[in-house]
C-alpha cells in the first residue's frame, strides 16, 4: 500500500497534477503521523495496510463532512475541491460494498458468531471491521447488525 502511494506521488509530480499531488502528500503525512504514534506506544514502526485503509476512510469521511459544510455556506469552489480530494483518496481504497452486500455480510457474521442479542453487537462489528476494512460503511453495517440482533 505504501509503495502504491509513493508511486502515485511520483506520477503526480511528473504530471504536474497539483490536486492529486497535494492529496497524496496529505495521505502520506497522515500515515507518517500514525507511524510515529505507534512508535510512541511501543508498537511497530509502521502501521499495517489495514490501518492505512482506516486512515484513508477517515480522511474521506472528513472531506465529505467539509464538502457539505462548504455547500451549506455557499462556498461551492471549496466543496468541489473536497470532492476532488475524495476521488483521489478513493483510488487507493478497495471497491465499496453495496447495501445488499453489506447486509449479507452482516447476516453471515451474525450467524457464524452465534450472536443473538444486542450484547453481541461489539463482537460482530469487530469481526466485520477485521474482514472488511475499507470496503464497508460501518455506520450502515451497524444499523444492519442492530436490525439482525433485534434492536
Amino acid at each position: 500500500m505504501r509503495d502504491q502511494i509513493s508511486a502515485a506521488l511520483k506520477e503526480a509530480l511528473k504530471a504536474k497534477d497539483k490536486r492529486r499531488l497535494g492529496t497524496v502528500r496529505l495521505m502520506q503525512a497522515a500515515i507518517k503521523d500514525r507511524d510515529i504514534a505507534a512508535r510512541g506506544e511501543g508498537g511497530d514502526a509502521c502501521v499495517s495496510d489495514e490501518d492505512i485503509l482506516g486512515i484513508l476512510a477517515k480522511m474521506i469521511k472528513q472531506r465529505e463532512e467539509s464538502a457539505v459544510t462548504y455547500e451549506g455556506a455557499g462556498r461551492l469552489e471549496l466543496a468541489t475541491q473536497e470532492r476532488e480530494e475524495i476521488d483521489v483518496i478513493r483510488t487507493f481504497m478497495p471497491k465499496q460494498m453495496s447495501v445488499e452486500e453489506v447486509e449479507a455480510a452482516c447476516a453471515e457474521v451474525v450467524g457464524e458468531l452465534g450472536a443473538d442479542s444486542l450484547k453481541d453487537m461489539g463482537r460482530v462489528m469487530g469481526e466485520l471491521k477485521k474482514r472488511f476494512a475499507g470496503q464497508m460503511d460501518f455506520g450502515k453495517a451497524g444499523a444492519a447488525v442492530k436490525t439482525k440482533l433485534g434492536g
